[in-house]
């Protein structure tokens, strides 16, 4: 009887150890990380000054595109592929012509930054997102992220810009 009892104790932590590990994988793929950011990086409205954008047609809109430490010592130093760490982001505004200023100028010649259309992001972790060229993108409207699905065309877009990591945005020292 002690012998059977000891089979089957055996056999019921041989069973618990197939199950535990059959399931694992799925628990992993479950939580793997997505594809985009899904938070606002903490304190990037003090990241230093990259650049300037420009989008006219449709969009309509001008921008300063910020980074952290780790992509301006990038930029600096010219250094392809981007580090690690590196943070980028975009803060985009409509294009509005300036009424006071042009009033002052005399003429239609001032444009400032309007109501803020979006801010986005790129995440440079070679690891977490080897999925999308080693950036994560993202898009927060109203501080909140953007659809899933209006971010689906970041990384074919981007894909383009190999030469440069995958970064549009040029240093203006």
């Amino acid at each position: 009887m002690k012998g059977i009892t000891l089979l089957l104790g055996a056999v019921v932590v041989v069973a618990g150890i197939v199950t535990f590990t059959a399931t694992a994988p799925v628990h992993a793929a479950a939580s793997a990380a997505p594809i985009f950011v899904t938070e606002i990086p903490p304190g990037y409205r003090d990241w230093r000054l990259i650049s300037i954008s420009h989008e006219a047609g449709n969009l309509n809109s001008i921008g300063a595109v910020l980074g952290n430490d780790v992509a301006i010592k990038a930029y600096r130093e010219g250094t392809l592929p981007y580090p690690d760490g590196s943070i980028i982001v975009a803060l985009h505004y409509r294009h509005t012509a300036s009424e006071a200023n042009n009033k002052v100028f005399g003429q239609a010649q001032s444009f400032v930054a309007g109501t803020p259309t979006n801010i986005q992001f790129m995440v440079k972790d070679a690891t977490k997102y080897a999925a999308t060229g080693g950036w994560g993108f993202a898009t927060f409207i109203d501080g909140k992220p953007a659809p899933v699905a209006s971010m689906q065309g970041c990384f074919p877009c981007h894909s383009q810009a190999k030469t440069t990591d995958l970064v549009f945005t040029h240093y203006a020292p």
